[in-house]
């Protein structure tokens, strides 16, 4: 818990935090400073006189625009334990001024965040990683910092009861989107609010509705969810500076399964692929009804709260990840042994707009093919890059062709005014092949 004050040697673990760790950078170079007379007297005589924590410390006289200009210093990874020494420095670190200090300085950085998700079967595991990745590498080395990321107790509990009962993490499958500096990861009864840039976490309450595979997207700072249900097609709605609840604002026209989210600028929330799902019937359990419409894709227009229907994605490709950038969606499309990518143009409706083919996302050869499972998280890069981590794997319980290779956490960087695909600074480290992914200025 943070203290009420800052005590003096917060003041000299903050000049610390400063300087990067590699002291291979740093010449230590003793200055000689003339101390008057006077001063060294009181000097004498004030180290005769232990100081008590309950003494004003310097950097508690500081004032808070000062101190802000401090903070704004700070590297970027030394960041996550200040918010710990007291409630002063929580409080600063919180606040949109300390962030316009740290973008007008030029240290925020578009970067994708990925959180991976510990698998709690048989595993006594309660700390989820979380990986930073930075976009912008400017002939730079490319800067991959991983961390831990401790579950808060609720939390910690309810992913240790979901994966004993045999049904997986109530974070498996779950969705990543950012508002801001902050990232929120919706799983299945379950909300994690992180922030990027000191990596604190907080749990926020989950949707009104269990939702696995299911869409999620922000339009205009507010987080929409649809599908990943086969008892609702409640669309629901979270505002991230409100009170901490769900509500329903909309029905789906298709209760969908395994779909992807996207959000564009024009104020349109997408929901795309996966299969529609009917509940099952009676008391006698029966079984789900499935309809596949794996490139269709149904458009809300949240400011009007009314949908449209787009037309399909052309070629019968199956929807396996989907975002927006500016005005556009933009997704990848399966086709057994290819994939393909396409834009949409036409704020969400059929007439006036249309699908425009685009190159390819360069996966390995022989990583997509029968028998491979396809996973594609994305994210729009301001309005003028996608980028899309890409997971293929085997399906289990099937035999892949021969030759068939994984990808595991391969980084794209698709330059919209180019038309061009590139491999992102580096790739996401092992073990987050089931990461939730999102964008974020940090």
């Amino acid at each position: 818990m943070a203290a009420e004050s800052c005590h003096s040697r917060s003041l000299s673990w903050l000049a610390r935090s400063c300087i990067p760790a590699d002291p291979a950078r740093h010449i230590a170079v003793p200055v000689p400073v003339p101390i008057p007379v006077a001063a060294a007297t009181n000097l004498s005589s004030s180290t005769q006189q232990p100081s008590s924590d309950s003494d004003e410390s310097p950097i508690s006289a500081l004032p808070d625009d000062l101190l802000l200009e401090c903070l704004a210093r700070v590297p970027r990874a030394s960041l996550p334990p200040l918010p710990a020494v007291c409630r002063r420095f929580a409080s600063l670190l919180a606040s949109d001024a300390f962030l316009h200090l740290r973008r007008a300085r030029g240290l925020l950085r578009p970067t994708l965040l990925a959180v991976s998700v510990p698998s709690s079967q048989g595993s006594s595991s309660s700390t989820f990683a979380r990986a930073l990745l930075q976009l912008d590498a400017s002939g730079q080395p490319p800067e991959l910092e991983v961390a831990a990321l401790p579950l808060p107790p609720t939390l910690l509990l309810l992913h240790c009861r979901a994966g004993g009962g045999g049904g997986g993490s109530a974070f498996a499958h779950a969705r990543a989107v950012a508002v801001g500096r902050e990232v929120f990861l919706i799983g299945r009864g379950a909300t994690l609010r992180v922030d990027a840039l000191t990596g604190a976490a907080r749990a926020c309450a989950p949707t009104l509705y269990p939702r696995k595979k299911f869409a999620a997207a922000v339009v205009g700072g507010r987080i929409y969810v649809a599908g990943g249900s086969a008892r609702t097609a409640a669309v629901e709605e979270y505002d991230p500076a409100g009170d901490d609840a769900w509500r329903v604002v909309a029905e789906a026209p298709r209760r969908r399964y395994g779909c992807a989210g996207a959000a564009t600028a024009g104020g349109v929330f997408y929901v795309a692929g996966g299969v529609a799902v009917s509940a099952p019937v009676g008391d006698g359990g029966a079984l789900l009804e499935a309809r596949a419409c794996a490139g269709s894709v149904d458009a809300l227009h949240v400011g009007a709260m009314a949908w449209a229907r787009p037309r399909a994605v052309p070629g019968g490709g199956c929807v396996v990840g989907a975002c927006g950038a500016g005005e556009h969606l933009y997704v990848v499309a399966s086709h057994a042994v290819e994939l393909s990518f396409w834009r949409w143009s036409g704020n969400g409706v059929s007439r006036g707009g249309g699908w425009v083919a685009l190159e390819a996302p360069p996966v390995p050869r022989g990583s997509v093919g029968l028998g491979m499972a396809v996973r594609v998280a994305m994210a729009g890069v301001g309005g003028d890059r996608v980028v899309a981590v890409v997971n293929v794997s085997a399906v289990r319980g099937h035999i892949a062709a021969a030759g068939a290779v994984a990808v595991e956490g391969l980084v794209l960087v698709y330059d919209i005014a180019g038309g061009n695909w590139s491999r992102a600074p580096a790739d996401l480290p092992p073990g987050f092949r089931r990461a939730s992914c999102a964008v974020v200025e940090c």
